[in-house]
């Protein structure tokens, strides 16, 4: 039965990604779904907190227009058990260097959003011969522990909620950067976000709260962009520019009209100046 384009548009489906090859890498710790798009050069694409690749469906079909887009979930994504080892962000660093190891990529450039912006720059700060460039949108220097924070990181960590919670739901619509309606995109992200088990997302919150790279900007030596929403409500004006002025070089640039989750919202904006970066000389 083929799916009618009034169900794909109010379901939220036509924003999930279609096609692409799916495989597993046997890594170390854990066993990590990823999926392929597109053909040409590649490039690694590192996702958010919540979500899983699947929430960058949008934005890897753009992507896949020029690049063979890579991307893989990140450990407890799929099985929030993996938890009951205790691991850290230099851990999911260490679970991305052997993932580009095992696809037998060199050098790639990496693009991460979000909490993958995180483990992209940690990264390159890290490793700083193992990636060509490297992209990043929403996020800053440092974490910023604002209101909203403090209220997500608490209600995350301390109070069970059901699927589909109207609480965090609206903090998902805060991520928007605007009003958002409850349509099929809106529908699509809390969907998605909630596929991600809530003790996951609170690991990786309590990971992203002592996130400070202030000491290790100089280490990152590769062209670097950074993107960030005008309306980013977790990332400041001046902890994305203390991330570009301590890498040298790095080209900074605000998305207008954009909120955290500008990934989503602008996928052929955002797709659009990754690509013009990638392939800048």
């Amino acid at each position: 039965m083929q799916a009618t384009s009034n169900w794909l548009s109010s379901s939220g489906a036509s924003y999930r990604p279609r096609g692409g090859e799916v495989g597993y890498a046997q890594l170390t710790h854990y066993t990590a779904e990823y999926c392929e798009w597109g053909e040409g050069s590649p490039l690694v694409l590192i996702p958010g907190m919540a979500g899983g690749f699947q929430l960058l469906g949008p934005l890897a079909e753009v992507l896949a227009r020029d690049f063979r887009v890579v991307t893989f979930q990140l450990r407890g994504e799929d099985n929030c058990f993996a938890m009951r080892r205790p691991f850290g962000l230099t851990d999911l660093v260490s679970d991305l260097a052997e993932f580009i190891r095992w696809r037998g990529l060199e050098a790639p450039p990496v693009f991460g959003v979000s909490f993958g912006g995180v483990i992209g720059l940690e990264f390159a700060a890290r490793f700083p011969l193992r990636l060509g460039r490297l992209a990043v949108q929403g996020v800053g220097s440092r974490f910023e522990s604002g209101l909203i924070q403090r209220i997500a990181g608490t209600v995350l960590s301390r109070i069970p909620l059901p699927v589909d919670n109207a609480f965090v739901n609206q903090f998902f619509n805060l991520l928007f950067g605007a009003p958002q309606k409850k349509d099929a995109l809106f529908d699509f992200v809390t969907r998605q976000c909630w596929q991600t088990d809530q003790s996951v997302m609170a690991h990786r919150f309590h990971l992203v709260e002592s996130f400070n790279l202030d000491a290790k900007l100089s280490r990152i030596r590769v062209p670097t962009l950074i993107m960030n929403g005008e309306r980013d409500v977790l990332v400041s004006r001046q902890t994305m520019q203390a991330l570009g002025h301590g890498i040298a070089g790095a080209q900074m640039l605000r998305l207008p009209r954009c909120g955290h989750l500008a990934f989503v919202t602008h996928p052929q904006e955002v797709g659009e100046h990754v690509k013009n970066f990638m392939v800048s000389v």
